[in-house]
C-alpha cells in the first residue's frame, strides 16, 4: 500500500476518535489489480474492515460487490483501466446504508476468495476479491442463482410520501437523473451527470415551491440510486400533474454537439439519436447491478389507447412549452423536441417529459451549465414552463376549493 494511502487512514482513525464518540465512517482510499495467470485481484484499501458479498450477474457480464455504506475517496480514474479478466467497475451509493461495487468482466469469472486483510500495522485493511476465469455455463449457473439473493433497493420516502390533508394544489414530480453508483454521463474533469442535475433539479424545487401554487416531490434527496421503474411509481402514487426527469448527455468523439432538447414518451424514436440516448437511459438499472424486468402490469391496469393518447398530447404541449421559453437561456438542439422509448416515461397517465440540459462532451455546454448565471437563469425559465402548463389546473382547483 502507497505511503500517502496509509496515512489517509491514520488520519481518518484519528477523526473518529475525536468525533464525540461516533463511529468513523468507513471510507476506500485506494484500489488497485493485479493479474497472476488465470487470476485477477481487485483490491481495495479501506480505513476499517467491511462485510462483503458478491454476486454474478449476465447481460452483460459483471460482478456485484455489495457492501456497508462507503464513502468512496478514490482518483477521479478509478475503475477505468482494464486488467486481465477486469473490464473496469463502478462504485457509489446503492441505498441508504449499502454502498456497492459493479464489476464489468472482459470474459467470465468468478471469485475463488473474498478475503479482509488487515495492513499498515491493523491500522487499514484489503478488501481482496480473487477472480479466476470459468466457462460460460458454470458463470450462467451462477448468475442464475444470483438473481434469488440479489437485493432489491427499499422503497424511497418520496414513493410513500402523501398530500396533507386539504391540499389540493398539483403535484410536480422532479426526477435528477441517475444518483448513486449509477453516475450517467460523465463530461471533461471528470464532472458527473448525476452531480450536474442534481444541483439543477434542487434550484428548481426551491423556485417552484415559492410560488406557493405547487406541491413539489423529489424522486431523490440525495446522491442515492433509484430504479427506473420505482421514479415512475414515486409519480403515479404521488398521483403527479406532471413529471420532469432532468439529464445532460454525452456522446463520443462529438465534442462540437450542443444544446437543450426535450424527448417525450413514445413507442418509436424520432431519429437515430434519440433511440441511442433511450436505449443507454434504459441501461440504468443493470449498470448499477440492479436486474427487474420492466413490469408493464404496473401501466396496464388503468390504459386504454385513450388515456395514453390524451397523457402523450399534454406531454407534448409541455414540451412544446418548453422549447418555446427554454430558448432564451441559451442554445437549442436543431430539433429541440424530439420522442423515443425512455422507460423512465411510461407512466400512462402523468404527462411526462426529460430534459437534457446540454451535452457534457461539449465544452461549451459544460462550461455554461456550472455557471451559478445559467443555472439560475435556465431554473427560472423552467419553473415558468412549469406553471404556465400547469396554470389552467391550478385555477380549476382553485375555484373547486372557494
Amino acid at each position: 500500500m502507497r505511503f500517502a494511502a496509509l496515512l489517509l487512514v491514520m488520519l481518518l482513525a484519528l477523526g473518529g476518535f475525536a468525533g464525540h464518540g461516533h463511529a468513523a465512517p468507513v471510507v476506500a482510499v485506494e484500489t488497485r489489480t493485479e493479474t497472476d495467470g488465470d487470476k485477477t485481484r481487485l483490491v481495495f484499501t479501506l480505513s476499517q474492515p467491511v462485510a462483503a458479498k458478491v454476486l454474478a450477474l449476465e447481460g452483460p457480464d459483471r460482478l456485484v460487490i455489495d457492501l456497508p455504506t462507503v464513502n468512496f475517496q478514490l482518483p477521479a480514474d478509478a475503475g477505468r483501466k482494464a486488467s486481465g479478466v477486469v473490464r473496469g467497475f463502478r462504485y457509489g451509493l446503492f441505498a441508504p446504508g449499502r454502498s456497492r461495487i459493479v464489476v464489468d468482466l472482459a470474459q467470465p469469472a468468478l471469485p475463488v476468495r473474498v478475503s479482509v486483510e488487515p495492513v499498515g500495522g491493523n491500522v487499514a485493511s484489503e478488501l481482496v476479491i480473487e477472480l479466476r476465469r470459468v466457462d460460460r455455463a458454470v458463470f450462467g449457473r451462477a448468475a442464475k442463482a444470483a438473481l434469488d439473493e440479489l437485493p432489491p433497493p427499499p422503497a424511497t420516502a418520496a414513493s410513500t410520501a402523501t398530500p396533507r390533508a386539504g391540499d389540493n394544489r398539483p403535484v410536480v414530480v422532479l426526477d435528477p437523473g441517475h444518483g448513486g453508483i449509477d453516475v450517467g454521463a460523465t463530461g471533461i474533469g471528470n464532472v458527473q451527470e448525476k452531480d450536474v442535475v442534481f444541483g439543477f433539479a434542487q434550484l428548481l424545487k426551491q423556485k417552484l415551491e415559492r410560488s406557493g401554487r405547487v406541491r413539489v416531490v423529489m424522486t431523490r434527496e440525495n446522491d442515492v440510486f433509484i430504479a427506473l421503474g420505482e421514479r415512475v411509481r414515486i409519480a403515479r402514487q404521488a398521483n403527479a400533474a406532471l413529471f420532469v426527469s432532468i439529464h445532460a448527455d454525452s456522446i463520443a468523439n462529438a465534442a462540437e454537439v450542443r444544446g437543450l432538447t426535450v424527448y417525450t414518451g413514445s413507442d418509436r424514436a424520432t431519429d437515430a439519436e434519440s433511440a441511442r440516448l433511450a436505449e443507454a437511459e434504459n441501461r440504468a438499472d443493470a449498470a448499477a447491478g440492479f436486474e427487474q424486468p420492466e413490469n408493464r402490469e404496473d401501466v396496464a391496469d388503468i390504459l386504454d389507447d385513450l388515456t395514453k393518447r390524451e397523457t402523450r398530447t399534454y406531454s407534448a404541449l409541455f414540451a412544446r412549452t418548453v422549447v418555446a421559453q427554454m430558448g432564451g437561456a441559451g442554445r437549442l438542439t436543431k430539433n429541440p423536441h424530439r420522442s423515443a422509448g425512455f422507460r423512465v416515461l411510461r407512466a400512462p397517465d402523468v404527462p411526462s417529459a426529460l430534459v437534457e440540459l446540454g451535452y457534457l462532451s461539449s465544452k461549451s455546454d459544460m462550461e455554461m451549465m456550472l455557471t451559478a448565471e445559467w443555472r439560475e437563469k435556465a431554473s427560472d425559465l423552467l419553473s415558468a414552463s412549469v406553471m404556465e402548463f400547469l396554470e389552467p389546473q391550478i385555477a380549476q382547483r382553485a375555484a373547486k376549493g372557494r
